[in-house]
This record gives structure tokens, sequence and C-alpha cells, in this order.
């Protein structure tokens, strides 16, 4: 609990017990403050945040309520952000900070990173990890109320690192603007959420925000292949990748039965990496998070017997054992470039099924690249729902066949998985893409359970 005039400068004397800006979560005691989104303006849901309990309201314009409030004339974004932080106390000088942005791989970079740090926390697609305890967010990136409280929990919990991944989203809408990183990632600017940032040119510029947040002394970390991120120069700036004109080179990868050896040369050294990860991305998103460590200050030889040790990453490239003869993989992959280099990954299978789909409100043109690249590299597609919000899921899957009939349509995403289960064999590979670990089916404006996995264990249960 704060005053409301320990927190910005006024004579009203009022316990703040939350803060918001959003009016939906908004309980009793709480500050509501009015900002100004991209599609939302809140200064339209004051009404409706004093219904749901607010005890004070900071805004932009004149109120004409009775009310206790403030009007301020400074950009209320910023200063919703700094009322988030001095609410929760925050001090980020407690904190050394990676965080990882991208279209593809920020998870399970971010993930081995805090892997191989150990005593590191985590906030990404997975939630927030501290030490032993997982909780729930909203977002990969969350809102700033959530952020800075999440952010509170970590320094209370005396954790002195944090591994984060940063959505292009959060850095369009200034959430770490006030963050300032150690070491920082881009894994790679392929486009995606173009349904926000409306331009790729604006989804580059959103990513490339990300390297202004860079510490004086610290460094940013950039995937060289990639044609955006290789023409990117300027202080401390490393890059690595396959190509030979890369800072670090991934000189080969040689891939075995239970591990994979990555070859990374630097300079005049040769360091071997020998991780449990298989495929070409993930020697990518292996040789990022040694680089990142290595210049966050670990010694080579504790990062790779952490590599060396790393477990399986909940919802990526995961390879679910039922006692099954055949495999499943379970993983988020919904880009275009990420479902590419799953399906790639494993097409040396005799029998490669996919089940997919597209999510509702987002790239309708991604759709159909989608939907041809998953029939023409799988033995069996089927196309099914994956939050199609308010679209109609028949829709979605009518623009991913386009003219192909070569695919099943199964909407409903238990009865798919189910299906594919019942058809898979020996020598099958099962490639359930899209949701990953996600506990939620986004339908209209709600979020009702629903997960993957627990189908998929229910499946077996069954049987």
């Amino acid at each position: 609990m704060k005053k409301i005039k320990n927190l910005i400068d006024c004579d009203f004397d009022i316990d703040i017990y939350g803060i918001n800006d959003d009016s939906r979560y908004i309980k009793k005691g709480y500050l509501f403050v009015a900002t100004k989104g991209f599609n939302v303006d809140h200064y339209d849901f004051i009404d409706d945040a004093i219904k749901n309990g607010a005890s004070f309201i900071i805004a932009d314009r004149d109120i004409k309520i009775d009310f206790p409030h403030l009007i301020v004339e400074e950009n209320i974004s910023d200063l919703y952000r700094l009322l988030c932080k001095k609410f929760y106390d925050v001090d980020f000088n407690k904190l050394r900070i990676t965080a990882v942005t991208g279209t593809d791989g920020k998870t399970t970079t971010a993930t081995i990173i805090k892997n191989i740090i150990k005593d590191c926390a985590y906030i990404g697609t997975n939630g927030l990890e501290i030490f032993n305890e997982s909780y729930h967010t909203s977002n990969t990136t969350p809102i700033e109320s959530e952020l800075y409280g999440d952010i509170k929990k970590i320094i209370d919990a005396n954790c002195e690192n944090l591994s984060m991944e940063v959505s292009s989203e959060a850095l369009l809408h200034n959430r770490v603007k006030d963050f300032r990183f150690d070491v920082v990632g881009i894994t790679n600017v392929t486009g995606d959420h173009l349904n926000i940032h409306k331009t790729f040119e604006n989804y580059v510029f959103c990513k490339k925000k990300l390297l202004d947040l860079v510490k004086d002394n610290g460094f940013a970390v950039l995937n060289g292949d990639d044609k955006i991120l290789s023409e990117i120069s300027g202080r401390n700036i490393i890059k690595f990748g396959f190509n030979s004109n890369n800072d670090y080179i991934i000189d080969d990868v040689k891939y075995f039965d239970k591990y994979t050896e990555i070859y990374l040369k630097h300079d005049e050294e040769l360091i071997k990496i020998i991780s449990p990860y298989k495929a070409r991305y993930n020697a990518i998103n292996v040789s990022m998070a040694f680089i990142m460590c290595r210049l966050y200050g670990l010694d080579d030889n504790t990062i790779l017997r952490r590599i060396k040790e790393l477990k399986p990453i909940k919802g990526r490239t995961e390879s679910l054992d039922f006692g099954q003869d055949y495999d499943i993989i379970l993983d988020y992959a919904h880009t275009i470039n990420g479902i590419k280099n799953i399906i790639t990954a494993f097409r040396d299978y005799d029998n490669v099924i996919t089940v997919t789909g597209s999510a509702g409100g987002r790239e309708h043109e991604k759709r159909r690249v989608i939907g041809k690249y998953v029939i023409e590299n799988s033995d069996v597609a089927i196309f099914t729902m994956d939050d199609p919000r308010y679209e109609d899921v028949n829709d979605i899957i009518d623009q991913m066949a386009g003219d192909s009939k070569d695919y099943i349509r199964i909407p409903d995403r238990e009865e798919a998985i189910r299906y594919a289960l019942d058809i898979a064999d020996a020598g099958s590979v099962v490639l359930i893409l899209g949701k990953g670990r996600d506990e939620y089916m986004a339908i209209e404006d709600k979020k009702p359970y629903y997960c993957d996995y627990d189908v998929i264990e229910r499946y077996f249960k069954e049987k």
C-alpha cells in the first residue's frame, strides 16, 4: 500500500492498494491512470474504473465528475511507468538483465540463458520463473503494472539476474523504456504481428529499439545471417552465424542421436559446444546463448558444462514420450519461418503428420503461405483451430488451404490432435504446432482454459 501523495505531488491523502490503466483489472482501492493506447483511449473507461473500485484517477484531460483525481500535463504513458516503478519500489540497480527479441527463437534462447546463469529469473512466453517458483503472465512481456510487479517479486526474492523476452509489441508500447540491459540479443527479423505494427518497416523499427536500451558498457548480439540485422553496425555490436563475415562463425554442426556438436569459431579459437537440442535453428539459439552468457561474464567451462546439461524446454521442440512407438513434437511455431524450420528439421521421417492452424485477428496474408508449405512438406496436413478470436475457424482454414484439397479439416483442435495420434504408426512424427504449452484458447474476447499437452496426456491415459 502507498499513499497517493507519495507517488505523485498532490494534496490528497488516499491509500492506494494497486495500480492499472485497464479498467477491467481495477479493484477496490486502486489507482486508475487513463493512458491513451494505440487502439484504446482509457480515458473513455474512467466511469468503469470507478464502478470497479478505483479510489483515485489520474488523467491528462478534464474530468467532469466529483471524484478524487489529478489532471497532469506531462506524457501520461511515461508517467504511468514512473508510477508503477514507484508503487512497486523497483530499483533496477539490484538486477542484471539480459533480453532477447526476434521473430523466432526468443523463448528458447532466453530460457537457455536463464538455465546457464542458474540463479536467474525468467520473464517470457512461459510465464515468470523465480528459482523454483512459476507464475502465469498475461503476455510474453507483461503490461507495465504486471511487469513492474514481477520485477518487484524477483528483487524481493534476492534474485540478482533476469533473462527476459521482449516482444515487438512491448517495444512498440514502450513497456521496457526505463529498463537498461547488460546484454541483448536479436534472433532474426522476418515479420510478424503486422496487424499491430501495420507495416514491416514499423516492425523492424520496434525490434531495433532494443539496441537503444543497452547499458553503456553492455553488448548487443545479432544474428548476422539475417539480412536486416547484417546491416546494423555500432558500438559493442557482436554478430554471429554461419556466414564467414560474422564475429562468431558457426563453422560446423554435427548431429548425433542424443546430442548435437556445434563448432563456433571466434578469432583464432574454435569452441566445441555439445547441446542436447537438435535442428539447425537450435544450433543458432544455443550459439547466441553461449555468446550472450560469455559477454555477461561467465567463464567458458561453466557455460559449456551447463549447455550440455540442458533439459527440454516446454513447448519448444518438446519431444513427448508416453510409451508410443512414434515421435510427438509439441512446438509453439506459428510464423512462416518457425513452421518451415521445424518441418524441415523432421522431414527425414517416413511419415510427417502436421497439425496446425492460424490465429484470428492476425495477418491474413501469411495463412496461405503457411498452409501451402505444410501441405507440400507433410505427408498428412491437418488444419484446425488456433486462437480464432472473432473469426470463423473454417474461414481461416479456407485461406490456409487455398485451392488445395490435399489436407484434412478438423476445426476442433482436440479432435484434430486425437485424429493425428490415431493415424500415427512406427516411423511417424506428429508435429503439433502453434500453441506449445499455452493454457488458453482465444475465442472472441475470452480465453477459456485449453492446453495441447493436456489433450495429448488425456489421449494416452484413455488408451
